[in-house]
């Protein structure tokens, strides 16, 4: 929000200057984000004048010849080419010395033979904004010429551009903003604005409202003026609502966001005699109602969107913008003013569906009070009275309850134990004074009334929360707290979630934080098919794009996009790996959040160098040794299987099924060439497997086995098998039959030819024998041998090979 300094200090001012004032807000919770100058930078040589002559060039038909009392002996000679500017006029004047806002410093010259000793001004030349064509009058005639320009208008004008916090739309407001600086500096507070109102009560003459839904709009209020004549927007105003960064329109415009500005209530006006019917009604739309907006585009309506409308249908949409068909114009007599509060979820809603934001809905989505709406209407008739000198016709419509008195009692014993220092009824009452808020105290205990637009503060806590910013985190004690031991730790998840990722970063992989969002085509490129349960995503209702448009129900699709980017940009090396939740459907209302762990090799297996200027690139066999390097050092028995219906995103015969104390935790395996070519990753190799099961596997304790002394022996044994054999029941049979003496088995050779037979391969492993108490003989070895061989014979139809 952008706050000129000006309107501020005119209700609040601490004598600090811009950055000091900044630094208060900032310190109470109120963000100042950047301040800036608008307009004249140096307001010396500019002054107020009145015009005493305006006379024709006698060289130039557009010009005049103008004497100006600029509050000197004699009148100023000024040569003016503005077509307004007439006898009488208060006008805004830059002598000789003065610099504009473009550079251009003002002398005295000839034009066509005539002298001119300085320039009558615009608004656009003072950089105020883009009022009228020609000179900017004054409407002040009583203003003395010679008066510095600055003392009457906003020169130089100082901006604060802040951020307000959702939970604080009081402060939506300049008079908010004032009000917390004046809780925070203790300067003197102006009176609210809104105070001197010229409305009266009763009944609304010559128009029906009728609201539909109180908790669509809790509060709407209207009153009609009537006399509206043609009038100028006073050059203040104006000012100000441009370095706020509203453009002036019209003076019935003007006052709606003057208003906005000052009150925070975002007000609209409508052309009574526009109205069909001389009746509104508040209501939801209907699904497939038109609405023609001020800014000329027809929207579409969807049921349950607030609208405003008259006999022959909606004319604005409510909260948001309002209607082309009702909008006032320079033909307006009739004014009805609306002052509403609205529903702020249905605004958020029906604004970021139609991508129309404005200034209104804006701040009606962050929760007005209905306090706000009666303000606002009260500080508009000052508006009518001062630009247009008429009040309001008798009667104010009024529909919806205004909030009731909230009191919340505060023990200065417990504001005291969370401060960490004492505090007196006195201390904790004075900053919760200046915020509006009403203190009575008994007892040792502070019963505060709530102000009825400070929505946000309904619990004592709430208010030690104002009493701590304003008094000043900063002086809050440092102290211990109280009770036990402060002590924690991370659970038993959470642990062994951390030592997998050191252990994938200890295998040489590189951690990244991927997006919980996906797009759906994802399924597509992986070939999932139709029934894949993994399809069934969970979807969000109002993505950002259709690209994070359903939440994520596999890591891979993360680490398949930032490897893909990395493969785009000539990255040779590319080891990644993601540990996260995927969100499942679920049959209550949230999603079910396993967190997984998933990892990405491509390209070559290890850096170039002088001894190998071609690294091998990586396989399966790279991915399941960092895969086992993790389970390993967990000590959770494992093994990778393969499977008769493989994932359709890895190759059908370079990949498996992780099992994990023998029950399946995940996949591993290379990307089906398909797949790969979608991201430019051939050859990838992937793996992703539950935490959760990994968790349930590691044991809660590590048993250390004494390394035993003796030797050991080792014995080579080549078998002939069938194709379809799996290595991996090879070695479990030889573990089972062995396991007293085994200490290790290694497949160290794979052969296939014609000499063995078609459909055979021979296997070559290499046993290591070790006995804990002793030195095995070579007849126990061999006999363990000749055991492990008969195994394979019953088992599996093996043959030793000669």
């Amino acid at each position: 929000m952008r706050v000129p300094l000006s309107l501020l200090l005119s209700f609040c001012d601490p004598g600090l200057s811009p950055e000091e004032i900044s630094s208060v807000l900032a310190l109470s919770g109120t963000e100042v984000e950047r301040v800036t100058t608008l307009g004249v930078a140096d307001p010396t040589g500019f002054v107020v004048g009145r015009v005493l002559a305006a006379e024709p060039h006698p060289d130039a038909d557009r010009l005049r010849v103008c004497a100006v009392d600029v509050g000197e002996a004699e009148p100023a000679a000024i040569v003016c080419g503005a077509p307004n500017v007439a006898l009488g006029q208060t006008v805004a004047v830059a002598l000789p010395g003065a610099v504009m806002p473009s550079g251009m410093k003002i002398k005295s010259a000839k034009l066509r033979g005539v002298k001119s000793e300085g320039m009558i001004c615009s608004e656009e030349e003072l950089g105020l904004g883009q009022g009228a064509a020609g000179i900017m009058v004054l409407e002040d005639e009583l203003l003395v010429p010679g008066t510095r320009l600055g003392d009457v208008l906003p020169l130089g004008e100082i901006v604060l551009e802040l951020e307000i916090t959702p939970n604080r739309p009081d402060c939506l407001g300049v008079y908010g903003v004032a009000r917390e600086l004046h809780a925070a500096t203790g300067a003197a507070l102006a009176p609210e604005p809104w105070t001197a109102d010229l409305g009266t009560s009763g009944a609304l003459d010559g128009i029906a409202v009728e609201v539909d839904s109180a908790e669509l709009c809790p509060r709407f209020t209207a009153r009609i003026y009537e006399g509206v004549t043609t009038a100028q927007t006073p050059a203040d105003i104006r000012a100000h609502l441009t370095a706020a960064g509203i453009r002036p329109i019209s003076p019935v415009v003007d006052i709606t966001n003057y208003t906005m500005l000052v009150v925070g209530e975002p007000l609209h006006a409508f052309d009574l005699d526009r109205i069909d019917g001389a009746q509104l009604t508040v209501r939801a739309a209907t699904d497939g109602e038109t609405v023609e907006t001020l800014d000329g585009v027809t929207r579409t309506l969807r049921e349950g969107e607030p609208v405003i409308c008259d006999s022959t249908g909606p004319t604005s949409i409510a909260g948001v913008m309002g209607g082309a068909r009702s909008e006032v114009s320079e033909t307006t007599t009739r004014v009805l003013l609306e002052a509403a509060v609205w529903n702020g979820p249905t605004i958020n809603r029906t604004s970021g569906r139609l991508a129309l934001r404005s200034e209104a809905s804006g701040r009606f989505e962050k929760g007005l009070a209905p306090v706000q709406a009666d303000r606002g209407q009260a500080f508009a008739s000052q508006l009518f009275e001062r630009i247009f000198g008429i009040a309001p016709n008798s009667g104010t419509l009024a529909v919806g309850d205004l909030r009731g008195p909230v009191v919340v009692d505060l023990s200065m014993d417990k504001l005291s134990s969370i401060m960490g220092s004492p505090f007196s009824g006195e201390k904790a009452g004075l900053p919760l004074e200046r915020l509006g808020f009403a203190i009575s105290e008994t007892g040792g205990t502070l019963s505060v009334t709530v102000p009825p637009d400070r929505l946000d503060v309904t619990r004592d806590v709430d208010l030690i929360e104002e009493i701590a910013r304003i008094d000043g985190l900063h002086a809050v004690p440092a102290t211990l707290p109280g009770g036990g031991s402060g002590g924690g730790r991370l659970t038993r998840s959470q642990r062994i979630r951390r030592q997998v990722a050191d252990s994938l970063a200890g295998s040489g992989m590189w951690e990244i934080a991927g997006w919980n969002f996906s797009s759906p085509s994802l399924w597509d490129k992986l070939r999932l098919p139709a029934d894949d349960p993994r399809r069934d995503a969970v979807s969000l209702r109002n993505p950002m794009s259709v690209e994070e448009s359903v939440m994520r129900t596999t890591l891979l699709g993360s680490l398949l996009d930032a490897a893909g980017s990395n493969a785009a940009r000539g990255v040779g090396s590319i080891r990644l790996f993601e540990t996260g939740p995927v969100f499942l459907q679920s049959e209550g209302p949230l999603a079910n959040e396993p967190q997984h762990v998933a990892g990405l090799l491509a390209g070559s297996g290890q850096p170039a160098d002088w001894r190998n200027a071609n690294p091998a690139e990586v396989d399966m066999h790279a991915g399941v040794g960092v895969l086992g390097s993790v389970l390993d050092s967990l000590h959770c028995n494992w093994e990778l299987i393969g499977s008769d219906e493989p994932e359709p995103f890895l190759h059908p015969g370079r990949s498996g099924t992780v099992l994990v104390e023998g029950y399946p935790a995940g996949w591993a395996g290379e990307l089906h060439p398909l797949v790969a070519k979608e991201w430019g990753l051939e050859g990838a190799v992937v793996f992703e497997l539950s935490l959760e099961s990994i968790v349930l596997s590691t044991p809660a304790t590590i048993h250390f086995n004494p390394y035993s002394q003796q030797p050991a022996v080792e014995q080579d044994l080549a078998i002939v098998i069938s194709a379809e054999v799996t290595s991996a029941s090879v070695v479990e049979i030889a573990r089972a039959t062995a396991a007293a003496n085994l200490e290790s088995i290694e497949i160290f050779d794979r052969y296939e030819g014609a000499n063995i037979g078609e459909g055979m391969v021979s296997l070559g492993l290499r046993l290591k024998f070790r006995a804990t108490d002793r030195t095995l003989t070579e007849e126990e070895v061999s006999a363990s041998r000749l055991e492990i061989l008969n195994a394979l014979e019953a088992q599996i139809g093996a043959q030793a090979r000669a």
